[in-house]
């Protein structure tokens, strides 16, 4: 029972970095270069902070409950696969500055936390409520109140 998780975890973290990836792309802004103040516009703030949750969402609605823990990865590894390929392979433009690395951390910081928020979203979605009680639990409470289920007292 334990492979076919492990498998869907890595399906959902590889979605989930896809999702980023193209997000990224369509987007078109390198978060890890510096432009000046006009690198902090409209794409700007949607590639890190409205982006990640939805690739949040996504790898929630793959993975289903445990997505929430799933989901701090795939922004964390698409930003310092895009900052390592600015500084090594594609180098820093003209008129642009690669941020400090203390800045990146804040920015990946920023950006998992907003993929934690999607991933909540998403486990929302899958499970139709948050917290511990089950849709079906809370439809027999809703018909019986006063009914204790066997399951729910331990007997």
């Amino acid at each position: 029972m334990r492979k076919p998780r492990i498998a869907l975890g890595a399906l959902a973290l590889l979605v989930g970095c896809l999702v980023n990836y193209i997000g990224d792309r369509i987007i078109g802004v390198r978060i890890e270069l510096f432009w000046g103040l006009q690198s902090f516009n409209f794409l700007w703030f949607l590639q890190l902070f409205v982006w990640p949750v939805v690739v949040g969402i996504v790898v929630a609605a793959i993975f289903g409950l445990g997505g929430k823990w799933l989901c701090y990865f795939p922004p964390a590894i698409v930003r310092g696969i895009a900052y390592l390929e600015m500084k090594y392979i594609l180098g820093v433009p003209e008129g642009a500055a690669l941020i400090p690395i203390g800045w990146w951390i804040f920015y990946v910081i920023l950006a998992v936390e907003c993929a934690a928020l999607g991933g909540v979203l998403g486990e929302i979605m899958v499970k139709r409520t948050y917290g511990r009680t089950s849709p079906e639990q809370a439809q027999r409470e809703l018909i019986h109140p006063n009914r204790k289920d066997k399951a729910s007292t331990g007997e």
